[in-house]
């Protein structure tokens, strides 16, 4: 079932800090409807996650491994669980 509410965990290597990518990722979460947050790791490494229908979580996996993300993204680690239900909007931390 495609619609079962999950939370998706991203981790995005490349050269994605100081590029815009958590604010596109923030603008492509809402426009899914998903909750959750971007966030720089010290290591260089972006950070998302987000909470939402698995079709949403997936449709935002692939943007975020697509051509049109901004900077370079080399590769994208996705951990999925059961929605915790305790994010709120989508923010850029």
């Amino acid at each position: 079932m495609t619609d079962v509410p999950v939370r998706l965990t991203a981790w995005v290597h490349g050269y994605v800090q100081g590029v815009g990518f958590r604010w596109w990722t923030r603008s492509r979460a809402l426009a899914l409807g998903l909750s959750g947050y971007a966030r720089n790791l010290p290591d260089g490494r972006v950070e998302i996650v987000a909470e939402g229908p698995r079709s949403q979580c997936t449709t935002l996996l692939e943007l975020l491994s697509g051509r049109g993300a901004p900077g370079w993204v080399e590769n994208v680690v996705p951990r999925w669980s059961d929605a915790k239900g305790n994010l709120d909007g989508f923010v850029e931390r």
